[in-house]
């Protein structure tokens, strides 16, 4: 892209230019994490998925025992910030709605491929099952969205594992279009050409059979933003909604609150 087309996807995709107070709240999600991850005693940390050092995830369950309905969280960060300690209090609203929530970390882009996150996040999903979950709800924002949206489309049987592991997902803020952002700041460091964004674009990925998709967008977020979520959804028959007044960033503050309407149609996926 050249010239006002990539000045507009800048302003399009950009959503910390977007935010001016996007640091301030970033800051508190780390705040709030940590204090959360201190307070709720039902938790695993830093359980190995994989041999690097971000293939970590945290655990945090309802109560004793692990017959627990289970969530992955996936943070944002445009494949290239942010870790799960930015993220544990995402938890709290499922959490009281009797499911678990893994959050995961992974490896961040341009260190690694996009491609590697995916799987990364696959495997991620495996060892939920291994450890006993028979089902896997996805969630994510922004970059989150996005590998939600790949865990779905996954040929799971292909990998020795129950076909629709991850068959519902909770999608927020997410990118399933990936060529918009070629030729823009925060698309220079995926390492993506044209043929790779389209590769890793879920909106050109036929809808899973038997797929639930739940996509959800702040109503004060770019058009684009909005335009992808009510596109993507229409794509797979899925359900898509705006949260009016919420941007980019303030889009998580419902997760954490467990009568919202949010965590509540999360729970009623996951269970």
């Amino acid at each position: 892209m050249t010239g006002a087309s990539a000045m507009d996807a800048e302003a399009e995709y950009n959503n910390r230019a977007r935010v001016p107070e996007s640091g301030t709240i970033i800051a508190g999600w780390a705040r709030d994490a940590a204090a959360f991850r201190e307070n709720w005693a039902e938790k695993e940390l830093g359980i190995p998925y994989g041999p690097g050092e971000r293939e970590r995830l945290d655990l945090f369950r309802p109560g004793p025992g692990g017959d627990w309905p289970v969530a992955l969280f996936i943070h944002g960060g445009y494949w290239q910030a942010l870790d799960r300690s930015f993220a544990s209090h995402c938890a709290r609203g499922l959490l009281a709605h009797g499911v678990a929530v893994a959050v995961p970390s992974y490896d961040l882009c341009p260190s690694v491929a996009l491609a590697t996150i995916v799987e990364q996040m696959r495997t991620a999903a495996g060892l939920l099952h291994r450890r006993g979950a028979r089902r896997v709800l996805g969630m994510g924002h922004s970059a989150g969205g996005h590998l939600t949206a790949m865990l779905m489309a996954t040929d799971w049987a292909a990998r020795g594992l129950p076909p629709g592991l991850v068959s519902r997902g909770v999608a927020i803020s997410g990118v399933f279009e990936l060529w918009p952002l070629l030729g823009t700041s925060v698309g220079a460091g995926l390492r993506l050409d044209a043929a790779g964004a389209r590769a890793l674009s879920p909106a050109l990925l036929a809808p899973p059979e038997g797929a639930v998709l739940h996509a959800v967008v702040g109503g004060a977020e770019s058009r684009e933003f909005r335009r992808q979520t009510r596109d993507f959804a229409a794509h797979w028959a899925g359900t898509a909604e705006e949260l009016a007044g919420l941007d980019h960033f303030t889009v998580l503050e419902p997760l954490a609150d467990p009568g919202s309407a949010l965590v509540e149609r999360a729970a009623q996926l996951a269970s």
